[in-house]
């Protein structure tokens, strides 16, 4: 059987102490993949070593920045975003950050999001003359045809690619996201995965107090979705997965973990089933490992942390081959796999899950195991050599410029 691909060598610690200016729009204890990364990737930053000025919105008004030893914050203005009011988008702040930068100058510029304030901090580091690096998190023209708005995708993928072109390097989860944006016109683009924590997401975590809660007893199957309840993150489809998987088991339950726009019309048309709501730290990887098979839905993710925790917690994962999905699940050895938009194949592998009942228990023994070198440590260790490449190159095309520069008598 074919093992998993993403595995990420452990690499000698870096010995060059670097200022790292990051810019973000979302950031702990806000609940999302992109939060959850930057707080990871900062972390161990700073567990290297390595100073962090972080820039991000003003989540409300009372709030003050942060500093320590190795770290402080600048809040910038932010504005709530439509549909998810618990968020901000940073508002552009290109001379606060001009001045803030070059009285204490960064190193490089990381900019992990793509709205205003992503925008103006780019700016801002090139009118320094500041190494720049992008991150790639969101398909948000993906989104577009899940609101409606399907003519935008075009002009929202053209406007995606002229924000990452403006920096030295913009960084991608997967190689196969690299090689996608590579074909549309992304001119450097670099693979920087993403990790797990395997302590905190843990088979070990399993709850029979939880379980019961949720009406079930031990021998019942639980399948769970864990994720913002968006429309753009397929739900319905995963539904339409567990009916096939109820039907030939009926004991069956479904767990919803997650929270957005899209909670209120679910839990009115599907009230038998577990919505848990919002849930961190111990408690969402408890929920995680408390379920027996985890059913991912979604055609537009980056990447999709998710995966990785319910691997680390047990759950043999269905999902569609690409992002995470196509880097860690083998089909058949620790999840299933599904080509690409065939929900009717979704469906029907689901099903047929439970036409083969010596599967699922095979491939749970299997989940936790493919993901244990997948290293938030590593990653971070990787994304350091990533930034000292830029780094050197920035430099020696400044030496190049000055060299051919007039000289003065």
């Amino acid at each position: 059987m074919e093992s998993p691909r993403l595995l990420i060598q452990t690499l000698a610690p870096t010995h060059r102490q670097l200022r790292i200016a990051l810019v973000t729009e979302t950031y702990p204890p806000e609940i999302n993949g992109v939060a959850m990364t930057t707080g990871r990737v900062v972390d161990g930053l700073i567990g290297l070593g390595h100073e962090i000025h972080l820039v991000r919105p003003r989540q409300n008004a009372t709030e003050l920045p942060a500093q320590g030893d190795s770290f402080e914050e600048m809040l910038a203005r932010g504005i709530p975003i439509p549909k998810y009011n618990h968020l901000k988008m940073g508002m552009p702040a290109r001379q606060a950050l001009i001045r803030a930068w070059s009285t204490r100058r960064p190193d490089i510029v990381q900019v992990v999001t793509e709205g205003p304030l992503g925008w103006s901090a780019v700016a801002a580091a090139r009118r320094l003359k500041l190494p720049v690096i992008t991150e790639f998190h969101t398909n948000f023209h993906s989104y577009t045809r899940y609101y409606g708005v399907g003519w935008l995708k075009q002009p929202l993928a053209a406007w995606l690619r002229r924000f990452h072109n403006k920096g030295d390097l913009c960084l991608a989860p997967t190689e196969s996201l690299r090689a996608e944006l590579k074909s549309i016109g992304y001119a450097n683009v670099e693979v920087v995965a993403r990790g797990v924590d395997t302590t905190l997401f843990s088979p070990l975590r399993r709850s029979e107090t939880l379980r019961q809660s949720w009406g079930v007893n031990a021998g019942s199957l639980v399948c769970a979705i864990v994720s913002r309840l968006a429309p753009e993150k397929n739900l319905e489809l995963g539904i339409r997965a567990f009916e096939a998987i109820q039907a030939l088991r009926p004991d069956a339950r479904l767990v919803f973990v997650g929270d957005g726009p899209a909670r209120t019309s679910l839990q009115a048309r599907y009230p038998q089933h577990v919505f848990a709501g919002m849930r961190s730290g111990e408690d969402l990887a408890s929920h995680y490992a408390s379920a027996d098979f985890f059913i991912f839905p979604s055609l537009t993710e980056t990447f999709g942390n998710v995966i990785t925790e319910a691997l680390a917690s047990g759950l043999p994962v269905l999902a569609f081959n690409y992002a995470a999905a196509a880097e860690l699940l083998s089909d058949g050895h620790n999840g299933l796999l599904v080509p690409y938009g065939d929900e009717t194949a979704f469906v029907e592998t689901a099903r047929g899950l439970m036409q083969t009942p010596q599967l699922l228990p095979a491939m749970q023994a299997r989940t936790r195991e493919s993901v244990l070198k997948v290293d938030w440590q590593a990653v971070v260790q990787r994304l350091v050599m990533v930034l000292e490449q830029v780094m050197a190159n920035h430099e020696n095309r400044t030496r190049v410029r000055q060299s051919l520069m007039p000289q003065a008598d």
